[in-house]
């Protein structure tokens, strides 16, 4: 079976002749740094052999538990922020039927629904509000149990399962997937008698797609997570300390966009796609290298853009802008579906030179009128392409983006594994709403206020 490929031509050519191979020795020296834990962050680097490591075993187990859950609920809330819910969101909406959830006509799977990653409160009212005669559950998605988004969410979700299906029935369809033994998410699964799942202590949550956090929920929207696995597997097994630079795509994208940062000036890495399935693809990416990148005043900025639709309205910007950004298109060789342009009789529209063409013709030329208009437009381009999107092909897709994360962060000389700038926000908003425990803060932050009146 083919692998995922990267073409890194369009872009190298922005660089001086052999720029990307000088690179070698820092992408060698970063992969082996994972390899023997000798990294900054080397106590999170549980991701790392997840695919080889996980069993048959444990896989089943967690199709039994999805398997309930499909059987038990018309509709299942995934409650998680960041890292506990973007990448199963990105696999469910790259793999599902873009319409399916809208009238819920495959009863074989319950609609997939995300919340406890915002404090919106029409949001939470309009979610309820569906949710009432439902027969739903919720898997609840917190290594503390404290997160406030999620724990808001999951707070206001348990209380109405419990008020709709009873609390014996409720404890049925809750699970929980957090901490091995700490924390309030633990300390509630345990009191209440849920079916619970760990997080490993040393995956990070923008690296959790193959732990129980990504596995479950897309094993109840009824995707093979063992394909999902085997193509992780197999892009772990490409992707080694020992495979030759030449043919490791995760170290030569790694490379490229490090050689485009410091001697280019490229800051921003626009990621593209021209199959709307992958929109959330894309915003899983935004976080596991934004997280991973931006640190000590550095990082390449990552944004994301659907094409053709964002052609109209961020294209300009794109070829003609300030030229600080590259490209990187994921490109499907082959869609799952087949769908002919028609002909027309009156041909209003001018566009019988198209009739008869698969549509799938359309869009690739798109896509590759739109990478030579960018590259003429001095945007370097990088192209990773998947063979079909399916579990197998996503699932090498996000071991690759998770390997080339940590080479590239250890070629930046930051440590991609912790994220200390996320908890600014936190310390102001428990100051400004009064938290036990934060008095001096919100002395402090009052103060400030008053004084900037």
């Amino acid at each position: 079976m083919k692998n995922i490929s990267l073409d890194i031509t369009k872009a190298a050519q922005f660089l001086n002749a052999g720029t990307v191979e000088a690179y070698e020795p820092k992408a060698k020296a970063a992969r082996e740094a994972l390899e023997n834990a000798t990294c900054a962050g080397n106590d999170f680097l549980g991701w790392l052999h997840l695919p080889s490591s996980l069993t048959p075993e444990f896989i089943a187990e967690v199709q039994a538990c999805a398997g309930t859950l499909r059987a038990k609920c018309e509709v299942v809330v995934v409650a998680g922020i960041g890292g506990s819910y973007l990448g199963a969101r990105a696999v469910i909406d790259a793999l599902g039927n873009a319409f399916t959830w809208l009238v819920n006509d495959d009863r074989k799977n319950p609609n997939i629904l995300f919340a406890g990653n915002n404090i919106g409160e029409d949001y939470l009212a309009e979610l309820t509000d569906y949710l009432k005669g439902k027969k739903f559950g919720v898997i609840n998605i917190s290594k503390s149990g404290t997160t406030t988004e999620t724990a808001l969410t999951f707070r206001l979700l348990k209380k109405q399962c419990e008020a709709q299906r009873g609390k014996e029935e409720a404890r049925e369809v809750i699970v929980a997937i957090t901490d091995a033994k700490r924390g309030a998410a633990r300390t509630c699964a345990d009191k209440e008698g849920y079916k619970s799942f760990i997080i490993p202590d040393n995956v990070g949550g923008r690296f959790s797609v193959l732990t129980p956090v990504g596995l479950l929920p897309i094993a109840c929207a009824g995707f093979d997570i063992n394909k999902l696995v085997e193509g992780a597997r197999d892009m772990e097994k490409a992707t080694a300390p020992d495979v030759p630079f030449a043919e490791n795509i995760a170290a030569q994208y790694a490379a490229i966009r490090q050689a485009l940062y410091t001697q280019t000036g490229k800051k921003i890495e626009i990621i593209a796609n021209f199959q709307p399935k992958l929109h959330y693809i894309a915003e899983w990416w935004k976080q596991l290298y934004g997280e991973s990148e931006g640190k000590d005043h550095k990082g390449i900025f990552p944004a994301a853009c659907d094409f053709t639709t964002d052609l109209h309205s961020m294209g300009q910007w794109i070829q003609e802008g300030e030229r600080s950004i590259f490209e990187t298109v994921i490109s499907i060789e082959t869609p799952n579906s087949h769908l002919d342009f028609p002909f027309d009789e009156e041909n209003l529209d001018g566009l019988n030179f198209l009739a008869g063409k698969r549509v799938d013709e359309v869009n690739k030329m798109a896509e590759l009128g739109t990478r030579l208009a960018h590259v003429d437009g001095g945007v370097p381009n990088i192209r990773i392409s998947l063979p079909k999107l399916n579990e197998y092909y996503i699932g090498q897709l996000i071991y690759f983006f998770e390997i080339a994360c940590g080479i590239s962060g250890l070629m930046e000389e930051v440590n991609p594994f912790n994220q200390p700038g996320v908890e600014a926000y936190k310390k102001n908003m428990f100051a400004l709403l009064d938290k036990p425990g934060y008095e001096a803060e919100s002395k402090a932050i009052k103060e400030r206020l008053a004084n900037e009146k």
